[in-house]
């Protein structure tokens, strides 16, 4: 039992969109500052629709495994790419061949791939094909193409992901998009065809005295981003267009949900809420896009994505209510993953089981003599 009194409960936030390294040349750490940032601002499971096979399915089973202190990892694994001159190269030519790549990927441990740069539009479709007779999903690289995204829309993917590269739509793209069940995951901080949300937070906030940030983040990778910054007037930044043509969508009954691209680690999470308040939507359907709207996009709404009796026990503790300010859902300060209750301040374990995490290479003072390996509770905690 731990006392939250006059706190706010939320669901851990989903973050189907999400980027960031799981090791180099085959080697992972036992404990990674990536996903532990990530964990520290309540992001509890993440969907990485481009990442080294290799390592980012060995992270997803270390983690289930309790092995690994990490939010919940599903990814595509490698890309199913298009283009000529990319070492990744996937050749379709026919439906065996879709079959084919999507057997080897879902023997790897995918349950979703991404269709990037397939150049004709029947290699896209034989992609689809074989997804629904493998049960598995789509998702498909936006491209920053209005026509190219609108053929995604007609052919069915899972979503689109990426943003729309225009400042406005109208009706034609509404009632189309309606009519669907194609999902919309808008990437504000990287949104296509003018300048992109990230910069506006780097300009508007010191994120290099974001003392939780630096206290799972390198000073390095944090000063080399944020330090130098450029200033803009408000209005040159297109993000807020892209936000408003999602709220447009999200209204219609579109799928809208969370991901923050990876851009900085856990707290682009939040950058991206704010965001979608920036382009109309109330903090609860801004919240919803980050939590229920993204686990039914990955089909786990059954178990996660809201606080409900039998649902896996991921939740987060505010300081503050976001609803009244969407800005309070930054201040996490217990993260619990699968039963397991975080300080989000130090990711030190505690509650049912006291567990004090080992210190990062960059740290001079803190926490030491944890390991992941120590930890035996692999099976899933189911929230009451």
């Amino acid at each position: 039992v731990v006392d939250v009194k006059g706190k706010t409960l939320m669901p851990g936030l989903v973050d189907v969109h999400w980027h960031g390294s799981m090791g180099v040349d085959g080697l992972m750490p036992e404990q990674s500052w990536v996903q532990a940032a990530s964990l520290a601002f309540g992001v509890t499971t993440l969907h990485d629709p481009s990442n080294n096979s290799e390592t980012i399915f060995a992270a997803s089973e270390l983690g289930k495994a309790g092995m690994l202190m990490s939010p919940r990892i599903f990814s595509t694994g490698t890309i199913l790419y298009g283009a000529a001159s990319a070492g990744a190269r996937v050749e379709i030519d026919s439906l065996d061949d879709a079959r084919r790549h999507l057997r080897r990927m879902q023997a790897l441990g995918g349950f979703s791939v991404k269709s990037y740069n397939q150049p004709r539009r029947d290699q896209r479709q034989k992609v689809l094909q074989a997804a629904r007779e493998l049960g598995m999903l789509v998702v498909p690289e936006g491209g920053s193409l209005l026509q190219h995204n609108l053929t995604m829309v007609v052919d069915g993917h899972t979503g689109v992901e990426h943003s729309l590269p225009v400042a406005r739509i109208y009706d034609d793209v509404r009632q189309l998009w309606k009519a669907t069940r194609v999902g919309y995951t808008p990437t504000l901080g990287v949104s296509y065809g003018g300048l992109m949300g990230e910069n506006y937070w780097y300009q508007k906030t010191n994120v290099w005295e974001d003392t939780r940030l630096l206290s799972f983040v390198p000073r390095r990778v944090v000063d080399e981003r944020s330090r130098r910054r450029v200033m803009v007037p408000d209005e040159e930044f297109n993000h807020q267009n892209v936000a408003r043509v999602a709220k447009e969508l999200n209204d219609l009954g579109v799928s809208v949900q969370l991901g923050a691209h990876g851009q900085r680690e856990g707290l682009a999470a939040h950058w991206e809420l704010a965001m979608f308040v920036q382009g109309g939507m109330t903090p609860m359907q801004a919240l919803r896009a980050g939590t229920l709207s993204g686990a039914r996009y990955l089909g786990m709404d059954a178990d996660l994505g809201s606080l409900e009796g039998g649902k896996l026990a991921d939740l987060v503790v505010l300081d503050k209510n976001p609803l009244e300010d969407i800005s309070n859902s930054r201040t996490v300060r217990y993260t619990m993953v699968n039963g397991h209750l975080y300080d989000a301040n130090t990711l030190n374990e505690v509650g049912t089981r006291q567990r004090t995490r080992a210190k990062f290479f960059f740290e001079k003072d803190g926490n030491e003599g944890w390991s992941p390996k120590a930890s035996s509770h692999a099976n899933e905690q189911v929230c009451d």
